[in-house]
């Protein structure tokens, strides 16, 4: 019997998956915490873990008082 993921890697994987997809590219913002709040019903703490859990995986970086990126920091898409 397979043990579901927490909830915030769940989500992650939903960004990852948009990544992956094309709807968000190389410095593009994802959603603020409080969009994925509202979108997934989640709370605050979910939704920050949810993007350490992209950091983690080297698909993000966050920005302290801008919000989280795609890629990682400092990279440049060119």
């Amino acid at each position: 019997m397979k043990v579901p993921s927490p909830l915030y890697v769940q989500v992650a994987e939903v960004l990852r998956e948009r990544i992956a997809g094309g709807e968000f590219g190389v410095g593009d913002a994802l959603p603020s915490e409080a969009a994925l709040e509202e979108e997934f019903g989640i709370g605050r703490t979910t939704a920050r873990n949810a993007a350490r859990e992209l950091r983690r995986r080297g698909l993000a970086h966050t920005v302290r008082g801008e919000g989280t990126f795609v890629g990682p920091a400092g990279g440049c898409p060119g």
